[in-house]
């Protein structure tokens, strides 16, 4: 978008002004990850940038870490944890925090407030309360140190990302559709399949997407309430790092940026169907 013919000098000056302190915050945003990056193809086993690398050898790169990471048990036994637990809590969270979004978003729910508020206090409560409450209680029924424990304690840190997500776009559906449909013969089940669903899939998925990256990224809760046999990736490279540091772990942090960067995308492109599905135009 450009300036506006008729913008004041002092417009046009914060126009540029504007973008340039965007740019810059968006630098330090992200300027870690121009150093994680590049060092995660490090010939040699160190954190910083060699000779090599800064004269652009070839020789001072390789891919030695990612063959490290994909031929050690440990790291394979992490994100087969990590992605087994993730997708089971992201499906609970996402059917559990679905079903809340429906009952929060009708006008006969009472006390709506305080429902909302008690769904979204995991996102609220700093983690290692969250964490240590779990503990407790799932050494109380036998659930600590137990896959079934850990995932439904991701599950609890993730409904809150679902209930947003889908309470927000159903903000604007058009509860006319729903009237229509009994009045046609459709009961609940069939209406909720054939007419909610597709309208609100977009904010279904991005609240499921935001689940799956809170669940792959945890680690707090995981320290209290996993195992050995339940380590993920995250308690992979936080033992690494406190053990023996290893420029491995700037090849798994590398690959969980590409891994975010496509969620993200993803999150946008169901954002923008969305907006087309209700005939807004994107800004």
């Amino acid at each position: 978008m450009a300036v506006p013919a008729y913008a004041t000098p002092f417009e046009r000056a914060w126009y540029y002004i504007f973008r340039i302190i965007c740019g810059l915050i968006f630098c330090f945003l992200i300027g870690p990850l121009f150093v994680i990056i590049p060092l995660s193809f490090n010939a040699e086993p160190y954190f910083s940038f060699t000779q090599k690398m800064l004269s652009l050898d070839p020789e001072g790169f390789s891919l030695r870490w990612y063959q490290d990471f994909f031929t050690s048990q440990a790291w394979l036994h992490s994100i087969k944890n990590s992605i087994i637990i993730a997708i089971a809590s992201t499906i609970l969270a996402t059917i559990l925090g679905t079903i809340a979004a429906l009952g929060l978003s009708s006008r006969f729910m009472p006390y709506r407030s305080v429902v909302m508020a008690i769904l979204i206090s995991p996102m609220i409560v700093p983690v290692i309360i969250s964490g240590a409450g779990m503990f407790f209680f799932f050494s109380d029924i036998g659930l600590a140190q137990t896959y079934l424990g850990v995932i439904l304690a991701h599950t609890a840190l993730g409904i809150p990302f679902v209930v947003i997500t889908v309470t927000a776009t159903l903000t604007g559906f058009d509860q006319s559709l729903v009237r229509a449909a009994a009045s046609m013969g459709a009961n609940p089940t069939i209406t909720f399949f054939k007419v909610i669903l597709p309208l609100v899939l977009p904010g279904v998925i991005s609240g499921a997407l935001f689940a799956f990256a809170t669940s792959f990224d945890e680690v707090v809760v995981v320290l209290f309430i996993s195992g050995p046999e339940q380590s993920t990736m995250p308690i992979q490279m936080w033992s690494g790092i406190r053990e023996s540091i290893s420029p491995t772990i700037l090849a798994v942090a590398t690959i969980l940026v590409l891994l975010s960067v496509a969620m993200l995308m993803t999150v946008e492109l169901l954002r923008r169907r969305s907006e087309r599905m209700r005939g807004i135009s994107p800004a």
